[in-house]
């Protein structure tokens, strides 16, 4: 065991501003499960969540400088993790419209039916689907406290907002779930 692994977090993250490349080291296996857990339900995709959470990481890395202690280290990571997502969506929806520019389709659209899979799981990717379709000022709260089982001040904390706009954001994103979930729940056409 490392002298340094009972230091908090800011003691560990003043190491690593002095050089220590351990104590940063440390202080990313405290928080990495965690973060890409995160990441994978913002994104629905574990491997993009592992990406993210390690430029995360290498921000929180090179920009250490700019951060100024007050013991919400673990809110500064989310909120950079949550900002690579927001800017990840945003070259997403940049690439989509010029997509259509540069390649043309022949006409023929394949879609993988798997009728095959059991309800659950199908419920799962639904849900997840759904999830991932929120704007992200939904989204991160609405994953935070269903799946990470944050509380309403955790979530605060984290994001950099309000409490009170935490609540008002799991109720405007619940209501966007229960909105896009209906036909589903119903049987109608997705």
């Amino acid at each position: 065991m490392s002298e340094t692994a009972a230091y908090s977090d800011s003691d560990l993250f003043q190491l690593a501003r002095q050089g220590n490349r351990s104590a940063f080291g440390q202080l990313v296996d405290r928080h990495k499960d965690g973060l890409v857990n995160y990441l994978t339900r913002l994104t629905g995709s574990k491997s993009q969540a592992e990406d993210l959470a390690q430029e995360a990481f290498l921000r929180l890395y090179e920009r250490g400088h700019r951060y100024s202690e007050r013991g919400r280290l673990q809110s500064y990571l989310y909120r950079i993790a949550t900002n690579l997502v927001r800017s990840e969506a945003r070259r997403h929806q940049r690439w989509s419209r010029l997509r259509p520019a540069f390649f043309h389709s022949n006409g023929h659209r394949t879609e993988a039916v798997q009728q095959t899979e059991v309800l659950r799981h199908e419920l799962q990717q639904t849900l997840t689907r759904a999830i991932t379709k929120l704007p992200l000022r939904y989204r991160a709260p609405i994953v935070l406290s269903y799946l990470e089982d944050k509380s309403h001040q955790e979530i605060a904390d984290l994001l950099g907002i309000q409490a009170g706009t935490v609540k008002s954001r799991l109720h405007r994103g619940r209501a966007l779930l229960r909105d896009d979930l209906e036909s589903y729940q119903t049987g109608g056409p997705s």
